[in-house]
């Protein structure tokens, strides 16, 4: 006997939204399966999207997603034991199959491999494919995870194997689940794992004011790009300076492009950039289009670790900045603050992005910030001219009582 669960997630989210590449629809799966005792033995719940490119006749690139999983079947499904392997297959119509392979290896179970089945034939699915029959792509995992622990992975993993792009976060699997019931025992995912663990330091005096950290200098720049199917959908340049402020302690990381991760998605009303490292399990930029004709920066998430290993999170999704036509990108060169929240702000240098209307794969014509704005310089010229008028006007009266002075000894 086995049992299901399946729940579809909204579109927008704080941590879901709009996570993987286009803009289709991720989803949320709950699997549970149960033995012939109707213990349960292997349970998993993960969010995942596929996106799976192909020529047509007409040797273009089409690009589809996942359908609609409510009508998902899981035939052949199995729990397995010490002789046979466990796995979840899943079915998503009739020309698509996504499996996961798992093998007990005492004292360890293997996540063995993940395989993905397409049948170019079917025409509904793949209209005018000009390749036909089924391909299987096959992800070879080989991780080990403790028997009696449940394997946790929220970071964000994404796999790219032939014209497949297969993408999974905030997974929890347990197989060779013992005694019927899912461990709390977790195992982390390398990703999750704090970078470093610091002793925590008991304070035996009175506290002090909040801490002011040491400079780290500007960050190093980097390019981020989002694509949707063959296209570049978003662009984006920038600096960026994490600032957090907890129980009186303040808290700088720079972020380094080298060794960042991003994603994304491009949708027609949102746009969203997500950057991910061994520190940061996910910092989402989440771009909206307001009136028609302007984008700007409406949300940013946050989840990271911070250095005595404990987990920082913050979510604002009623923010207002880099506001800029459609059809441009926004650009601020000098220094900006985006306040997210009391404990969280993001210091951008040499900020550049364009989330809409990118063509070409660059960027258009820039809407610079009021920083960069020539209008600064105005200002100082602006004051120089009073200055210069004042003196005028002071000469002018100078020479004029002067001459009036000369009239008067005349006359006498």
């Amino acid at each position: 006997m086995m049992c299901f669960r399946l729940s579809p997630v909204p579109g927008l989210g704080l941590v879901l939204l709009g996570l993987l590449l286009g803009s289709f629809q991720s989803y949320a799966l709950e699997v549970t399966l149960t033995n012939s005792e109707n213990a349960t033995c292997l349970y998993a719940k993960w969010h995942m999207n596929f996106t799976i490119s192909y020529e047509t006749t007409n040797k273009t690139q089409k690009t589809v997603p996942i359908p609609d999983t409510d009508n998902a079947t899981y035939d052949g499904s199995s729990c397995g034991d010490d002789k046979n392997g466990a796995k979840i297959v899943s079915h998503f119509g009739p020309a698509l199959t996504w499996t996961v392979n798992f093998t007990k290896k005492a004292p360890n179970y293997l996540i063995d491999s993940i395989l993905f089945s397409y049948d170019l034939s079917n025409s509904t699915l793949f209209p005018d494919a000009k390749e036909k029959g089924i391909i299987t792509v096959d992800e070879a995992v080989a991780l080990e995870v403790p028997l009696n622990n449940t394997f946790r992975c929220k970071s964000l993993t994404t796999d790219r194997r032939d014209s497949v792009v297969q993408t999974y976060w905030d997974v929890s699997v347990q197989a060779f689940v013992q005694n019927g019931t899912v461990s709390k025992k977790e195992y982390l995912c390398k990703n999750d794992r704090p970078a470093t663990t610091v002793a925590p330091i008991i304070h035996t005096t009175e506290p002090s004011p909040t801490t002011t950290p040491t400079p780290k200098g500007k960050p190093e720049v980097g390019n981020y790009t989002v694509s949707h199917g063959n296209d570049t959908c978003l662009l984006a340049t920038m600096g960026l300076q994490l600032n957090i402020t907890q129980e009186k302690v303040s808290s700088v990381f720079n972020i380094n492009p080298k060794t960042t991760s991003f994603t994304g998605s491009c949708q027609p009303q949102t746009a969203q950039l997500r950057l991910n490292n061994s520190r940061i399990q996910y910092l989402d930029f989440v771009f909206a289009v307001k009136n028609e004709n302007r984008f700007y920066l409406k949300e940013v998430n946050v989840s990271m670790y911070l250095d005595n290993g404990s987990v920082f999170s913050v979510a604002n999704n009623n923010l207002s900045f880099w506001d800029a036509p459609l059809g441009s990108s926004y650009m601020c060169n000098k220094e900006q603050v985006v306040a997210v929240s009391g404990t969280f702000r993001i210091n951008t240098f040499n900020l550049r992005v364009q989330p809409f209307n990118v063509t070409g794969g660059k960027y258009s014509t820039a809407e610079e910030c009021a920083a960069d704005s020539d209008l600064n310089f105005l200002i100082p010229v602006a004051v120089g001219v009073a200055l210069g008028f004042l003196l005028i006007v002071v000469f002018i009266s100078y020479m004029i009582g002067r001459r009036k002075s000369r009239t008067g000894y005349q006359s006498v």
